[in-house]
């Protein structure tokens, strides 16, 4: 069986922003679209940065504090550079740069001529257990490289918890 490649896992399709578009438009477009992130681009389409959630809340501003976000465009919080990955990369590396940059989703690009990365789709962690649930968790999963804390080996096996907790504790 080959290696899974991004193309396999990713979806399709970006709905993406400008740098200049206001916050409270970003909000809605996440929210109309039932998404956590836009890609923001250029006026080629090129990928400029990513705009999520995670960041509107980070911000401090929430919707009773709209007011505050005017004047705030998607260039203000948007994370640039654009992490991403090619749709032949393997699923083991694209895995590994989610789990070694602590992002929740890659902008999967396409190289244009003349320099710069068109957005194709989006890799998200979503789509990960999506994947793997839909196939009855037996779709291989890569192993990323293990990370041990401070040189020490990785821990192989988890204990169970066994200890029932009673009703009078």
């Amino acid at each position: 069986m080959a290696e899974p490649q991004v193309c396999d896992w990713m979806h399709e399709g970006v709905i993406v922003c400008a740098p200049d578009t206001p916050l409270p438009q970003v909000a809605e477009t996440m929210k109309a679209h039932a998404i956590s992130a836009l890609v923001v681009v250029d006026a080629a389409g090129l990928a400029l940065g990513v705009i999520s959630r995670t960041d509107l809340a980070n911000s401090g501003f929430v919707q009773p504090y709209m007011r505050h976000w005017r004047g705030m465009t998607a260039s203000h919080l948007m994370t640039s550079p654009v992490i991403s990955v090619r749709a032949d990369a393997s699923l083991a590396e694209a895995l590994d740069l989610l789990r070694t940059r602590k992002i929740h989703r890659l902008v999967v690009t396409e190289p244009v001529p003349g320099g710069g990365e068109k957005p194709i789709g989006i890799l998200s962690l979503t789509d990960v257990v999506r994947h793997l649930t839909s196939e009855g968790g037996s779709a291989p999963l890569p192993t990323p490289p293990p990370m041990g804390c401070a040189g020490r080996e990785p821990a192989t096996r988890v204990r169970a918890r066994t200890t029932a907790r009673s009703g009078d504790d």
